[in-house]
């Protein structure tokens, strides 16, 4: 099996190889303490063989003005035996290092943070990625020091280009 550039693909990479290439559509957020918004996106993952690794970077903007908005990269290392360790990034100092599954056959990734660090705010994040009819669709729960039950923060779909 082959990355889209070429690249032969680690043996452990390949479960979620789908993921490889640049996805790009829209996103919605919110949260009981912020006003509701809406984004465009675009996510990106490498793998540049030899290493079980998957490089992912992300960016956002608003909608009318394509004015940044956020940032985040980090790294993806799916374990064979269905575990998914993630660590990322993010462009306001946050780093999140997150732990899960994913399933193969169902394309889901399900995270969830070990550790948030550099938050002053953030006390917890669950990510969840599906494949569903072509489209990658994720969802983004989070809680915080005054709402520390994890509660709904972003979802979005997103088309591979």
């Amino acid at each position: 099996m082959e990355s889209g550039d070429g690249v032969p693909v680690h043996p452990a990479i390949a479960p979620i190889s789908y993921l490889l290439g640049t996805w790009r559509g829209q996103g919605s957020g919110g949260y009981p303490t912020i006003n509701a918004f809406d984004y465009g996106e675009e996510l990106n993952f490498t793998h540049s063989g030899g290493k079980p690794v998957i490089a992912y970077t992300q960016k956002t903007w608003k909608l009318g003005s394509g004015e940044p908005m956020h940032a985040e990269s980090g790294y993806w290392r799916p374990n064979p035996d269905g575990s998914i360790e993630v660590v990322i990034a993010q462009s306001t100092g946050l780093v999140e290092v997150q732990k899960g599954t994913y399933n193969a056959e169902e394309k889901v990734i399900k995270l969830q943070s070990e550790l948030v660090g550099n938050a002053s705010k953030v006390r917890e994040v669950s990510r969840v990625f599906e494949l569903v009819n072509g489209e990658l669709r994720y969802v983004v729960h989070m809680a915080t020091n005054h709402l520390t039950s994890l509660r709904p923060h972003l979802k979005a779909v997103l088309r591979k280009l």
